[in-house]
């Protein structure tokens, strides 16, 4: 199965870089991770816990980084195995450009699936990869955006905005219900 998209990520490329590069970046982005150890040389060691259809499993694996063009490109190539439910593998191409609002990420995703897995159908297993790979990166451009802080003097009317609002709909609530 393929898959083609690409992400707008309000950070500079050289931010989305190193967040590629990070266990603990790509921990936090991969739906279900247990648990991802190693580095970018070396390759992440990750625990997977995922359902597909009727089938849970426990996916132990290896995503390796390949191809690396620093801060421009790589492949992250994963496989894991999930006992007698099968196994899973996949690579991703990644691309990464500048833009005005930060950088494009562009990505080719080709996944595969075995044993009990690739039992319950293209349709079942296309679509959970596809969710799958659309959460990852949806997480990955949350984790990496940063939101821009409010200035201190927003900041510090805040409470009183908020106290200011709160009596205003007791009020509202009052005159509703008569009392």
């Amino acid at each position: 199965m393929e898959l083609h998209d690409s992400r707008t990520i309000a950070a500079p490329r050289s931010e989305v870089w190193d967040a590629l590069l990070s266990a603990d970046v790509l921990r936090e982005c991969v739906p279900g991770c247990q648990e991802m150890t190693g580095t970018a040389e070396d390759g992440f060691d990750a625990t997977v816990v995922q359902k597909v259809g009727p089938v849970k499993a426990t996916f132990k694996g290896k995503v390796t980084l390949s191809d690396m063009v620093s801060e421009e490109s790589l492949k992250l190539s994963g496989e894991g195995k999930g006992g007698a439910a099968g196994f899973a593998k996949g690579a991703a191409d990644v691309t990464l450009s500048d833009v005005p609002e930060g950088t494009l990420l562009t990505y080719n995703v080709d996944a595969r699936v075995g044993g009990k897995l690739a039992q319950l159908g293209g349709r079942v297993v296309d679509g959970f990869a596809k969710k799958m790979a659309d959460q990852f990166f949806q997480n990955f451009q949350s984790a990496v955006e940063v939101e821009p802080e409010a200035p201190a003097s927003e900041a510090a009317a805040e409470p009183e905005k908020q106290a200011e609002e709160a009596t205003e709909k007791k009020g509202w609530l009052k005159r509703v219900l008569g009392g």
